[in-house]
């Protein structure tokens, strides 16, 4: 296994990174319950990764007690990363990025992940109502205490991570060492602004919805959406910007990318879901790659690693470079 070194630090984690969205129960997604996410985390660990994501949002905070109860003995092994922002309660100060929220939460994270450190701890999203420097100085106490050992920001514009990382010198606390960000061949908006930033501002990229939320598999191919399916479900909730998400992700253009990407499968022998990790994965500024699986086969799958021919990277990269949509376009909190 090959590690790499997250940003500018010391930290290494593995080049696949494990979400665990899917574990627990959500009236949003098909996930999979406690059994089958162990024999995930247990595949996935034996594989020689190391890095497990996820966040006290999903499935209302039982993700995190599936992976605590999972790493019992053998915490020390694994880089654990989980986020805050979004409410955990109807109170003012149930959600957001201030200093009373945060310190809740992440008291409720360690709980729930029965450990005492997070080794990545991310700010979900950015939040308009608190003061930055509010928000790093909260973070570098965390880490101080030795409660965090490194900080990330999630779905960040080229912006907001500029102002963090101001912020932190201000301060004179740690800085951002990690971002997520939605990046794949049918979403590359990140590339103009976003990942020049984390370069040179020493920040790590680990890439959620590698498989544009399953449109790169070839599961939608035009002629209607299963509403069993992730999109499906997107597009009947009654959040407008979900809807309105899952109906970019089902463009025209979208559809045909997914056309190419498993005619490449075929030519070479692979599936698209390789092909679909497989670019991301080459990318020089990505760090890590998250899948997310639902089922111990969808791991598998997941994990058989091929690499791309320069060519055939180069054709994906033509037939999929980013036209005029937002610079930072994204559905912020998704993942």
């Amino acid at each position: 296994m090959h590690y790499t070194t997250l940003g500018e630090s010391g930290l290494k984690v593995s080049p696949i990174s494990l979400g665990a969205m899917n574990f627990g129960d959500s009236a949003y997604f098909a996930c999979c319950d406690r059994t089958e996410a162990g024999r995930i985390i247990d595949r996935f660990l034996a594989a020689g990764h190391n890095l497990i994501d996820t966040a006290d949002a999903y499935t209302g905070g039982e993700s995190e007690q599936i992976i605590g109860a999972a790493l019992r003995g053998r915490r020390d092994r694994v880089v654990v990363s989980t986020k805050a922002f979004l409410p955990q309660g109807d109170g003012p100060n149930q959600r957001g990025l201030s200093r009373a929220h945060l310190t809740h939460a992440l008291e409720a994270s360690l709980r729930r992940l029965d450990t005492d450190y997070i080794d990545i701890y991310y700010c979900h999203q950015w939040d308009p109502d608190t003061p930055i420097e509010e928000t790093m100085a909260t973070l570098d106490g965390f880490v101080r205490s030795g409660k965090v050992r490194y900080l990330g920001c999630s779905n960040f514009t080229a912006a907001q991570i500029i102002e963090s990382q101001w912020a932190a010198h201000r301060v004179a606390g740690a800085a951002f060492t990690a971002l997520q960000a939605q990046y794949s061949l049918v979403a590359r908006t990140i590339e103009a602004e976003i990942l020049p930033t984390c370069r040179r501002h020493g920040v790590g990229v680990t890439a959620w919805s590698p498989l544009g939320s399953g449109v790169l598999t070839g599961r939608y191919r035009g002629t209607g959406v299963d509403g069993a399916s992730r999109l499906g479900r997107l597009l009947a909730s009654p959040a407008p910007m979900a809807q309105r998400w899952a109906c970019d992700l089902l463009s025209d253009r979208n559809l045909a990318i997914a056309a190419e990407v498993a005619g490449v499968a075929a030519e070479l022998n692979t599936t698209a879901v390789a092909v679909a990790l497989a670019w991301v994965a080459g990318r020089p500024e990505i760090t890590s790659t998250l899948i997310g699986p639902r089922t111990i086969e969808q791991l598998d799958e997941n994990l058989a690693g091929i690499q791309l021919p320069p060519e055939i990277a180069e054709r994906l990269d033509v037939l999929s470079a980013p036209t005029n949509e937002p610079v930072n376009g994204m559905f912020t909190g998704a993942a």
